[in-house]
This record gives structure tokens, C-alpha cells and sequence, in this order.
């Protein structure tokens, strides 16, 4: 199992802060952009999985900084979306 993998099996199973130091490790153990791009989508993956929006967009931000095509692109445009959505209608009763 390589590193990102373990980082999702981090994330999928709860260890949010193990998943962000591994994070964190594996930024400083590659100077390769295209895997920091990967690697700040999962960041961002776990900052969301914590409900914590701000770090969450900031790391996919980072992700698209890097590498526009990532998926962080498509992540963070489903939270801006989530965040921006009221019922209009339950407002104007």
C-alpha cells in the first residue's frame, strides 16, 4: 500500500489527524507537484470529512493551484455549491 492509499484509509476510517500529519509527512517527502496536488485533495478530503469548510476549500485550493484538472476542482466546487444553497422559499414564509 503506498502512502496516499493509506492516507484514504485514514480518512475513510475516522483518523482524521493521522491522515492530516501523513499529510503533512508526505508534502515534505517529495518535491514532485503533481503528487502535492494529489496530496492537498486529500487533505482537503479530510478537512471535510471533520465538517471544517474553510481548511477543506484552502487544500483543495491548493490542489488547483497546482494542477487545475484535479478532482480538487470538482470538490471544492460541490462545497461552494453546498454552502451557497438556502430553501428560498422556507426564508419567505
Amino acid at each position: 500500500m503506498d502512502e496516499t492509499d493509506r492516507i484514504k484509509t485514514l480518512i475513510a476510517g475516522g483518523a482524521i489527524d493521522e491522515a492530516l500529519a501523513a499529510c503533512q509527512a508526505a508534502l515534505q517527502s517529495t518535491s514532485d507537484r503533481h503528487a502535492h496536488a494529489h496530496i492537498y485533495y486529500l487533505m482537503g478530503n479530510a478537512h471535510r470529512k471533520r465538517e471544517d469548510w474553510q481548511k477543506a476549500m484552502n487544500a483543495y485550493q491548493q490542489a488547483i493551484d497546482i494542477d487545475p484538472h484535479s478532482p480538487a476542482a470538482t470538490a471544492r466546487k460541490m462545497i461552494t455549491e453546498i454552502l451557497n444553497y438556502y430553501y428560498k422559499d422556507q426564508f419567505n414564509q
